[in-house]
C-alpha cells in the first residue's frame, strides 16, 4: 500500500471518527444529564470533521498525478 493510499484511508477513518463523536456528544447533550460542554465538544468535533473533508479534497487535488500503488 502506498503512502497516498494509507493517507486516504487514515483521513477517511478520522472523518468517520470525528462525525461519530460529534453525534455521540450531541445525543449526550440531549440526555437529561447532559451539560453545555457536551454540546460544545460535539460542535467542535463536527468542525474538525468538516476541516478534514476540506483537507482531503485539497490533498486529492494536490496529488492527482500520483498513483495509489
Amino acid at each position: 500500500m502506498s503512502l497516498k493510499a494509507f493517507h486516504l484511508v487514515f483521513i477517511v477513518a478520522s472523518i468517520a471518527l470525528a462525525f461519530g463523536f460529534s453525534l455521540w456528544s450531541v445525543l449526550n447533550y440531549r440526555a437529561p444529564s447532559g451539560t453545555i460542554w457536551d454540546l460544545v465538544i460535539g460542535l467542535a468535533a463536527f468542525a474538525v470533521g468538516v476541516g478534514l473533508v476540506v483537507y482531503e479534497r485539497y490533498f486529492l487535488k494536490k496529488l492527482k498525478n500520483v498513483s495509489y500503488l
